[in-house]
C-alpha cells in the first residue's frame, strides 16, 4: 500500500473516532473559576473533539446549585452531579441534605457526588466526612441515583460504610481512580466503575494504574473515562508514560491538548488523548475504548 493510501486510511480512522462516537466525560469541574469566562468556548472545543456529553462534578452545596445551572444552559450536553465533596463536608449543616435532595431531584442532575472520604489532605475531619458521606449514600438509595465517589487513603472506611446499605446501593462511579491494583480489585467485586482520567500519564508504581491496565484485570465492562478538568492533565510527554504509549497517540488528539489544555487547566477536549491512552495501555483501538466506555456512561447515568 502507497504512503499516500496509508494516510487516507489513518485519517479514515481517526474521523472513525471523532466524529461517530459520542465520547462521554464523566467527571469535569466546570464550575471551576478557572472556566468562568470562556466556558461557552470550552463546551465548543469539547464537543470539535469528539466530546458530546459532559458530566459536571459538584463538590458543595452551591457548586451543585451551579451545575444545576449550567445543564440547564447546555441541555443534552451538560448534566449535573449535587454533593457535597469530603474537603468540604466541614461546611455541613442541618438544612444541608434537604438543600441537596431538592437539587437532586431534578431531571438534569444524574448523580450524587461527588462525595466521599479523604484521609490524604483531612481538610474536614474524618469524622464529618464519615457522616457526611453516610447521609449521601443513603440519599442515592432514596433517588435511586448513581453514587460518584472520591476516596484517598480511606478504602476500608470506604468499604465499610458501602458495606452497611449494600442491599439498596445504586450503581457506584468511583471518580478519578488513583488506588492500588489490589483496591481497585476489591471495588471491582462490589460492582464499581472505575472513572479513569489523565493521572494514567503519572502512576507507573508497581501497583499503580498502569499497572491496574497493564494486567489485563480491569474489565472494560467496569470503565469509564473523565477529565476531572481543570485537574489531572494528561500529559502526553511524560516520562513514566511508556514509549509505545506515547506512541499510539494521534496527531488530531494532540493538536486539541497542546493546543488547549496545560498543567495549570485542563479542558474536556483532552478526552481523546486518555481514550488513546488506557487503548494503547490494553493493547485495544481508540474505537473500542471509546465505543464501551460511552455505552457504559449512557447506561449508568441515563443519558440520551
Amino acid at each position: 500500500m502507497s504512503e499516500a493510501a496509508n494516510d487516507s486510511t489513518s485519517e479514515t480512522q481517526m474521523k472513525s473516532y471523532f466524529e461517530n462516537y459520542i465520547l462521554v466525560d464523566v467527571g469535569a469541574n466546570l464550575t471551576n473559576r478557572k472556566f468562568n469566562r470562556d466556558l461557552e468556548s470550552v463546551v465548543a472545543r469539547a464537543k470539535d473533539s469528539g466530546v458530546q456529553k459532559i458530566i459536571v462534578s459538584s463538590t458543595s452545596i452551591k457548586g451543585s446549585r451551579e451545575a444545576l445551572r449550567l445543564s440547564r444552559i447546555y441541555p443534552g450536553t451538560l448534566y449535573a452531579t449535587a454533593g457535597v465533596h469530603p474537603h468540604e463536608a466541614k461546611s455541613w449543616s442541618d438544612e444541608s441534605l434537604a438543600e441537596l435532595r431538592d437539587i437532586a431531584s431534578n431531571i438534569e442532575c444524574v448523580a450524587i457526588g461527588e462525595c466521599g472520604l479523604d484521609y490524604n489532605k483531612n481538610f474536614s475531619p474524618p469524622e464529618i466526612q464519615r457522616l457526611v458521606f453516610k447521609q449521601q449514600v443513603e440519599l442515592a438509595c432514596e433517588l435511586r441515583k448513581p453514587l460518584c465517589i472520591h476516596e484517598r487513603d480511606a478504602h476500608e472506611d470506604m468499604l465499610a460504610i458501602l458495606e452497611e446499605h449494600k442491599d439498596s446501593l445504586p450503581p457506584l462511579v468511583l471518580s478519578s481512580y488513583s488506588g492500588s491494583c489490589a483496591q481497585a480489585q476489591k471495588y471491582l467485586q462490589m460492582g464499581m466503575y472505575l472513572g479513569l482520567t489523565g493521572y494514567i500519564s503519572k502512576d507507573n508504581s508497581e501497583n499503580g494504574v498502569q499497572a491496574l491496565l497493564e494486567g489485563g484485570d480491569l474489565s472494560l465492562d467496569r470503565l469509564l473515562i473523565q477529565t476531572d478538568s481543570p485537574f489531572m492533565y494528561p500529559n502526553a510527554r511524560a516520562s513514566k508514560l511508556p514509549e509505545r504509549v506515547k506512541e499510539a497517540l494521534t496527531e488530531r488528539s494532540l493538536s486539541f491538548l497542546q493546543r488547549y489544555c496545560t498543567f495549570q487547566r485542563n479542558e474536556p477536549c483532552s478526552l481523546p488523548t486518555i481514550v488513546e491512552m488506557i487503548a494503547a495501555f490494553l493493547r485495544r483501538t481508540p474505537e473500542d475504548i471509546a465505543l464501551t466506555t460511552s455505552f457504559n456512561a449512557l447506561k449508568v447515568f441515563g443519558l440520551s
